[in-house]
């Protein structure tokens, strides 16, 4: 096995993206998996990759909600490697791909709910998560995680194109400010895909699925494209308790 760093062995590669490296990997200390996140060998004279590493690990380090994938360590020298907490099941995008049936509507709203309880967090404290997406959310069990909170800003006007293109808000393709409602549409965005099956937001979702009305119209606000117009997390939450588990909406 490779030691990536001081305790912790590589057991598998798991993926690669534009300047990061993902493994899974066992921690000594703890005597259990854990995923690191470390800059790809290629990328590591580029300062940007390190220090986006090095920010997310201080801000998931000050965090803790269910909700939000933690992370237990951020070795800082001579390269940042951040270590998070290994979370079974399967990540919204692949259960997207490869269930032949859609999401019932009450896991609909279990899911939206878990993400709103995660979002709310991050904005209390701050912060915009900027890249909501199903492959940045896992659901174990009927738990959902937020992931990858290497893009987080605070809420200001920033240039244009951060996060990812298909679910990112007009004001984020635009380089506008970025608010708590940018996230909102993030969040739709995610949720109107897992209720259809389908990348192309096409309003009205009743169009295509069959939902509660409080929660078809919920989707369809959290994608107006004038940021004013969409519904508060709040406003989100009190429409999927219209549809969710009674636990998930005492919750």
């Amino acid at each position: 096995m490779t030691t990536l760093a001081p305790g912790y062995e590589a057991l598998e590669h798991l993926s690669r993206g534009r300047a990061l490296d993902v493994y899974e990997v066992w921690s000594e200390e703890r005597e259990c998996r854990c995923v690191a996140k470390l800059v790809r060998p290629d990328r590591l004279s580029d300062p940007g990759p390190r220090r986006r590493l090095r920010n997310e690990g201080r801000l998931l380090l000050s965090l803790t909600h269910p909700h939000v994938v933690r992370a237990y360590e951020l070795i800082e020298r001579p390269h940042p490697v951040l270590v998070l907490e290994a979370i079974e099941g399967e990540t919204v995008a692949h259960m997207v791909a490869s269930r032949r049936r859609r999401l019932p509507a009450p896991e609909l709203a279990a899911l939206g709910l878990h993400l709103c309880s995660a979002l709310g967090y991050l904005h209390r404290h701050g912060w915009l998560h900027l890249d909501l997406k199903p492959a940045n959310v896992i659901v174990d069990g009927g738990l959902a995680k937020l992931i990858d909170l290497s893009i987080v800003r605070r809420p200001g006007r920033a240039r244009g194109g951060i996060g990812t293109r298909r679910y990112m808000a007009p004001e984020q393709l635009d380089g506008g400010r970025l608010t708590e409602a940018t996230d909102v549409w993030g969040l739709g965005a995610v949720l109107f895909e897992v209720a259809t099956g389908s990348r192309e937001l096409e309003r009205p979702v009743a169009a295509r699925r069959r939902l509660p009305r409080p929660v078809a119209d919920a989707l369809d606000d959290c994608l107006e494209p004038d940021p004013g117009a969409r519904p508060s997390l709040g406003e989100l939450t009190s429409a999927l308790e219209a549809a969710a588990p009674v636990d998930d909406a005492s919750a």
